[in-house]
């Protein structure tokens, strides 16, 4: 079966057809065939693996090495390179950011393509005015001269896709574009899809968040291992159909109920009058005097929006910022010195941070050296690596995660971003942690994928592991957590239990100017 442009339109701007692409020893796509038109968003939903990057990779010309053929108005193209692509009128946004963090906002999105002066040095005054036109076209407040590096995750997601804007794409394509994104910056964008299409640019969108393929989309292609499952019109599709396409098997299957945990009284991590000092648009102080209790088999939620200081919250525990955190982190009624990650480990603390290709994983080495590496002092035997019991290790985390690799020896980076996250979890898993802090641990990840998290996360509740978990998805939130914290403007502003909690509530608490409650411990 092949996917074309539907019936009475006009005809496609890019189409794909009979593609087929391997890697070592995998085959990503198998004969699929796939099509945008004028004026559309055409959605292409799957479970993380299903070839959904890859394809996109393919119409962008990053993977000019495949079998099929790519049209481009009816006629047969070969794209050489993604420059080759961007000129014919392709722009994408790929799930992982590829921005250089050290040059700056406007330095980016000019990459390669400069605006010079009469001497042939570089126009900065030019360039960093077209940028502020640029993003006040786009509703994006980010300054042009701010250095990449230290912006925030969902920053960078507004500035890659402003820079994919900026080449006059007749054709973008967005992989994964909300990711990163707060309620308010997803309006925007998808304000913004709405003005391309009247304008007659085709959208392919790319996301696993179901609510957001039936508010922007007109058609999904659905995708599995590889191979393509079927296209419908939005308006006649369901989130079950959807969901059964994609898997093979239904909604409630996947979602069968797990055993609701109760936490015992034992109180593993305390938090008190937490502060980090620094100096982000503004703000003097990132968090300050945040306090909560986390109890033996606890997960607690640290809800907000985008910069209420929830990442900086779980770094300041971690020890990544050093000296710069004042307050004070109890682990079982303790008092304990946090200066560092490597003290966070020794105390039995593990970080699965949210950025994972620039924190998470060593993308050029493999999926066993990834999942060994916090462990390497226990499988050292005489001065050297112990290659059995590491390989043991990678096998056993790699079967209890269902991470979906060819073998143990596949290089990480050629995994898929689900697969590439269950090998995250999998490392810090290694260690026994009795803390488990998680930010947006679900971040890119397909319905199925989510529900083995979930499920794993109840599992290491029930063997009494403190969890806490930063989210901006609340159902997850609700569906997970026993208490969840709403961080505001740096400051823990409300505490609400299970039972308390719904979104409206949460989302009252985290908008700025609402009244703080004054206890949340």
């Amino acid at each position: 079966m092949t996917e074309t442009a539907p019936s009475g339109t006009t005809q496609a701007i890019l189409e794909a057809r009979h593609v087929t692409k391997t890697f070592p020893g995998v085959v990503a796509l198998r004969d699929v065939s796939f099509a945008v038109v004028p004026g559309e968003v055409h959605a292409v939903v799957g479970e993380n693996g299903a070839g959904k990057s890859t394809l996109m990779k393919v119409l962008s010309g990053v993977h000019a090495d495949f079998e099929g053929e790519i049209l481009l108005d009816g006629r047969a193209v070969r794209f050489e390179g993604p420059r080759q692509a961007q000129q014919a009128g392709i722009g994408i946004v790929h799930q992982e950011l590829n921005l250089v963090r050290d040059l700056t906002v406007a330095e980016n999105v000019f990459l390669g393509r400069e605006p010079l002066t009469r001497l042939r040095t570089i126009d900065r005054r030019t360039m960093n005015a077209q940028t502020r036109d640029l993003f006040e076209r786009l509703a994006i407040k980010v300054a042009p001269d701010r250095r990449v590096g230290d912006l925030r995750i969902g920053e960078q997601q507004m500035v890659e896709i402003a820079k994919a804007l900026s080449l006059d794409a007749r054709v973008l394509i967005l992989d994964e574009p909300t990711s990163a994104l707060s309620d308010r910056e997803t309006a925007t964008l998808f304000s913004l899809i709405r003005r391309l299409k009247e304008q007659g640019v085709g959208v392919v969108y790319i996301s696993h968040r179901m609510e957001e393929v039936f508010e922007v989309s007109d058609r999904i292609t659905v995708l599995r291992d590889g191979e393509y499952v079927g296209t419908l019109p939005t308006p006649q599709a369901t989130r079950d159909e959807l969901i059964r396409m994609m898997v093979g098997r239904t909604l409630k299957s996947f979602f069968a109920e797990d055993e609701r945990t109760t936490p015992g009284d034992e109180v593993i991590l305390s938090v008190e009058n937490l502060s980090l000092a620094g100096a982000v648009e503004g703000r003097r102080t990132l968090i300050r005097d945040v306090s909560f209790d986390v109890r033996a088999g606890e997960i607690v939620g640290l809800a907000g929006l985008l910069g209420s200081g929830r990442t900086e919250v779980l770094e300041a525990i971690f020890g990544v910022h050093g000296d710069r955190v004042r307050g004070r982190v109890c682990i079982d009624g303790r008092p304990v010195a946090i200066r560092s990650p490597r003290d966070a480990i020794k105390h039995g603390m593990a970080l699965v941070t949210e950025d994972r290709k620039a924190t998470g994983l060593v993308a050029q080495m493999t999926v066993r050296e990834n999942l060994s590496l916090p462990s390497l002092r226990r499988l050292v035997r005489f001065g050297m690596v112990d290659g059995g019991a590491e390989r043991r290790l990678a096998d056993d985390f790699i079967g209890q995660l269902s991470i979906r690799t060819p073998s143990r020896e596949q290089t990480v980076s050629n995994l898929s971003g689900g697969n590439q996250q269950k090998v995250i979890l999998g490392k810090w898993l290694a260690i026994r942690p009795r803390i488990l802090l998680l930010d947006e641990p679900t971040r890119g990840i397909d319905v199925g994928a989510k529900a083995e998290i979930y499920h794993l996360l109840r599992e290491l509740s029930l063997r009494r592991v403190a969890i806490v978990m930063a989210s901006s998805e609340l159902p997850e939130l609700l569906e997970l957590c026993h208490r969840i914290v709403v961080m505001r403007e740096g400051r823990a502003a409300a505490l609400f239990t299970r039972e308390e909690a719904t979104q409206e509530k949460i989302l009252h608490a985290a908008a700025p100017g609402g009244k703080e409650t004054a206890d949340v411990r």
